[in-house]
């Protein structure tokens, strides 16, 4: 609304549309401005942003998510030599960080009957509960924290697509890098043909079980647990991911593709994540104020901290 209309509508002389107008704008949030730095220090990588994505979001509040996008305080590290682990790792907190600084959750806090001990959670992107993800696959935590479910369409097409190229777009809590769905056909052969991954997920058959406290009906991929891995299906393993050369890495290295169905973003990582990724975890240096209170803790530095072992009242990602 620009300064002569303001002053109509204070002497009356507009219609009362202006006054709708008046309160979008007065709602509207501020416009930010997209930050983020990756350095290299020691054998980390650091990725500090305020989580502003680097192309235009949503607009929020919208329907299926009631909060407002606002910047943020992230200070996530990774190791630039990331070492598998014996098993998969899956405890709370971001899954990664995409290069834009927005970081990846693939689980919801959304649960059947609002009853987390039910362990029935509702997915994201499946399109059967409304979260009201914006058209890069991504929403709003209530502390404002913006952040994608699926595939990040904004900032792909900021990095000019996947087309042509296997496209690079973050780095998992662990260090290993996170492409597209695109990758080389054969994993040893960067002059090879690009073709889509394929998930080894599946959605379950039949029904879901018949127990007191559950949803019940048949499996339709509304619930997490509706689907189910089966080893040699697709393209990827367990953590959507596999190994082989990429641009980024011509020696090789393991790394994970957000997929078009599910999981979408991984659910477990195949290294042990940093800590700089658990949510409201305690912050490096015991007390409050540290960076990334809102949304996510900053990293501490040293030589390898103990992975952070959750908070039981935050989602996780079965």
């Amino acid at each position: 609304m620009s300064p002569r209309q303001f002053a109509l509508c204070l002497a009356g002389l507009v219609s009362s549309a202006c006054i709708a107008a008046f309160a979008q704008n007065a709602t509207k949030p501020a416009s930010a401005q997209h930050q983020v730095n990756i350095t290299t220090e020691g054998d980390f990588r650091f990725i500090k942003s305020n989580g502003w994505p680097d192309h235009e979001p949503g607009q929020f509040p919208r329907k299926g998510n009631p909060n407002s996008a606002s910047p943020q305080s992230y200070t996530f590290r990774v190791p630039q030599k990331p070492v598998a682990a014996a098993e998969p790792s899956r405890i709370f907190g971001w899954w990664g960080v995409a290069l834009n600084g927005v970081p990846f959750e693939p689980g919801t806090a959304e649960t059947w009957q609002n009853n987390p001990q039910s362990g029935w959670r509702y997915e994201a992107a499946t399109g059967f509960m409304n979260l009201g993800l914006d058209e890069h696959n991504a929403h709003v935590q209530p502390t404002g924290a913006y952040h994608y479910h699926a595939m990040p369409l904004g900032l792909i097409e900021r990095l000019g697509g996947d087309d042509k190229k296997m496209l690079h777009i973050g780095y998992a809590a662990d260090g290993f890098p996170i492409y597209t769905s695109k990758a080389y056909d054969k994993a040893t052969d960067a002059k090879g043909e690009l073709r889509v991954m394929k998930s080894s997920y599946k959605l379950k058959s039949g029904a879901r079980p018949a127990q007191e406290g559950g949803p019940g009906g048949n499996y339709d991929g509304r619930f997490t647990q509706d689907f189910e891995f089966v080893k040699g299906s697709g393209d990827l393993d367990e953590n959507n991911g596999r190994t082989g050369i990429t641009p980024e890495y011509p020696a090789g290295t393991y790394y994970y593709c957000i997929t078009t169905a599910f999981p979408f973003v991984p659910r477990s990582w195949k290294g042990t994540p940093d800590q700089s990724f658990a949510k409201r975890g305690p912050p490096p240096g015991g007390g409050p104020g540290g960076p990334g209170r809102r949304g996510g803790p900053g990293a501490s530095k040293g030589k390898g901290p103990p992975p952070y072992r959750g908070n039981p009242f935050l989602p996780d990602f079965p």
